[in-house]
């Protein structure tokens, strides 16, 4: 077993964290407060690894990666990393954007047909439901922001929630199932709300895993393999783990109700063998040595510009760089991201926005000024230079299904200004207890 604390062989810090302006003895704070949770039963095992100005600072790890087994954490420990797959889907998606499959307002029906003629949730029980036509198409955008109107069984929340435990869509997908198959249950099931309109975490990434599938003509993990992982070097992520390295594997557990935990055979024996359906939300295998390349290309460090590792460009800068979106609340009927200040925008692509964007039912984005008088109106997808909208629609109703389950917006909202860069600030982050994946 790992020492608190120290250096893993294999992922090692690489600068004295005071050269990037961290406290080496605040970080090991980090190491003591999760050793108590090993030590006290309550947690099997753990890796961190901190990074800053894209050099490693800190990396330790403590505890089991198989108690029964009495298999330590090393530091080629593979994680079910569970929701961390979706920016890798996000990544995979906008590769495809940038080469013109498609534009970030199509309908999702263009790819999945299924998605044509859905309904919106208006009232009713899990038994008796009453629905009614969508106003909006479900588009490209409303799946990469969680605004679809989509869901997850295990939120037992909503009515809507109900129906999807019953179709076989709760911690775990129905057997010999695929992609595509999944995907034509979830577009028959009614959505939460109209598309567009609020926020609710959901099958949104494994709906977007089937669109990347059928633009690209590839099944999701040859995709991964050949655009995002095989040319990052990420050699130990995959959506299973075979013969020779299902000794890595993290084993599984749940909490009892006396803190303690269980080991999760049930879910357990998931990704020990090839799955039919390739989950874009929560299906992936990583170390913490391939996740750390994943979030530098991201971030873009080391001299390297965002979208970039080593040499090795996965995403162009774009054409348009956001300003720095700061706390992003999110109301009924409207996503309000408030802008630093910068440039009005112009005629040509690249503006960068001033004041405070709405963003609306139809896939536009308002810009008012300070004041709040709207100041113009653009497609949100700004690929060519901002176009001018008609007035909008009417109003949303003043109270939607769903409305108490909006959150503060995730970070993938960046992806649908198309542009993200290392300029771009933080976002919000969904309400603890919300993300539902066991990890």
């Amino acid at each position: 077993m790992t020492k608190e604390g120290s250096a893993i062989s294999g992922l090692k810090a690489e600068v004295d964290p005071a050269e990037v302006g961290l406290d080496a003895r605040r970080l090991q704070r980090i190491d003591r407060h999760f050793t108590r949770y090993v030590d006290d039963g309550s947690l099997p095992g753990w890796l961190v690894a901190v990074s800053r100005r894209g050099r490693l600072a800190h990396v330790s790890c403590y505890g089991s990666r198989d108690l029964e087994a009495g298999l330590p954490v090393e530091p080629d420990t593979l994680w079910r990393i569970y929701s961390m797959t979706k920016p890798v889907t996000s990544v995979a998606a906008m590769i495809l954007y940038e080469e013109g499959a498609f534009e970030l307002s199509d309908p999702v029906s263009r790819f999945i047909p299924a998605f044509a003629d859905v309904r919106v949730y208006a009232g009713g029980s899990d038994q008796r439901q009453v629905t009614a036509p969508a106003a909006e198409p479900v588009r490209i955008w409303h799946l990469l922001t969680h605004t679809s109107g989509l869901t997850y069984g295990f939120l037992r929340v909503h009515p809507v929630d109900a129906r999807y435990r019953a179709a076989g869509f709760d911690w775990s997908m129905p057997a010999g199932m695929d992609l595509a198959t999944a995907c034509e249950a979830w577009a028959s099931l009614p959505l939460l709300f109209q598309p567009g309109t609020e926020w609710n975490y959901s099958v949104a990434t494994d709906v977007l895993g089937r669109v990347i599938e059928v633009a690209s003509g590839q099944r999701l993990d040859e995709f991964f393999a050949a655009r995002v992982l095989g040319p990052l070097g990420m050699t130990d992520t995959a959506f299973y783990a075979g013969d020779e390295d299902i000794g890595r594997l993290a084993a599984l557990y749940t909490p009892t109700a006396e803190g303690k935990t269980a080991r999760l055979n049930s879910l357990g024996r998931v990704a020990r063998k090839p799955a039919r359906l390739n989950s874009g939300g929560a299906g992936l295998l990583s170390t913490a040595g391939d996740y750390h390349r994943f979030l530098h290309m991201l971030l873009g460090t080391s001299g390297s510009p965002a979208g970039e590792l080593d040499g090795t460009r996965l995403l162009g800068p774009g054409d348009v760089r956001p300003a720095a979106i700061r706390g992003v609340p999110v109301r009924r009927g409207g996503i309000r991201p408030r802008l630093q200040r910068g440039d009005r925008p112009g005629a040509e692509p690249g503006g960068v926005l001033r004041g405070r964007a709405v963003l609306g039912r139809r896939g536009e984005y308002r810009v008012l000024d300070r004041s709040a008088r709207r100041a113009g109106r653009g497609l949100l997808h700004p690929a060519a230079a901002l176009q001018q909208l008609p007035d909008p629609a009417p109003a949303p109703p003043a109270r939607l299904p769903g409305a108490d389950r909006l959150t503060r917006v995730h970070a993938a909202f960046c992806w649908t200004l198309r542009g993200l860069s290392r300029d771009s600030g933080k976002s919000g982050n969904p309400r603890p207890g919300r993300e539902g994946h066991p990890s």
